[in-house]
């Protein structure tokens, strides 16, 4: 166990982000899985803005990394133009 007061606060503030990286990784998650069931011109675009802007700030708070991010918006927006076709 820690003995220092700076590694203590340390360990505090590291499991709070964890929380809060996991809880925004699951919310995305679900948001992503919500898309592709989406098979509404509409409702599609309205949600891939949603989905882009929080993978966008995922990557930019290292919960997933920058061309994961890109990875899932370039499929992601494959699978709103086909819908919208």
């Amino acid at each position: 166990m820690a003995n220092h007061k700076s590694s203590l606060k340390r360990i505090r503030s590291n499991e709070a982000k964890r929380l809060r990286n996991r809880y925004q990784h699951k919310t995305t998650r679900s948001m992503v899985r919500k898309l592709r069931d989406t098979h509404e011109k509409v409702a599609a675009t309205d949600l891939y803005k949603k989905v882009s802007s929080a993978l966008d700030k995922l990557a930019k708070r290292n919960v997933i990394h920058k061309n994961k991010a890109s990875n899932l918006k370039s499929k992601l927006a494959k699978l709103v133009n086909k819908i919208a076709a």
